[in-house]
């Protein structure tokens, strides 16, 4: 009985789903042009802080080699 359940519920969910991305449109848009940008300045944060980390690590090589 619960896997039955579960597959009705499901998709229940994806069908209200569906109906509420096609009414909702232009607002999932917006939102999706809003997170855009703010995922790139999280993308280029880390993507700095692994260089950073990784300039620190080959420093800390070469010192140990001398």
């Amino acid at each position: 009985m619960g896997k039955i359940l579960s597959l009705l519920v499901g998709g229940i969910v994806l069908v209200a789903g569906l109906i509420l991305l096609v009414s909702w449109w232009f607002e999932f848009l917006f939102l999706l042009r809003a997170s855009v940008p703010v995922l790139m300045l999280l993308g280029g944060a880390i993507a700095i802080l692994a260089g950073v980390s990784e300039y620190k690590d080959t420093l800390k090589s070469k010192s140990e080699k001398k």
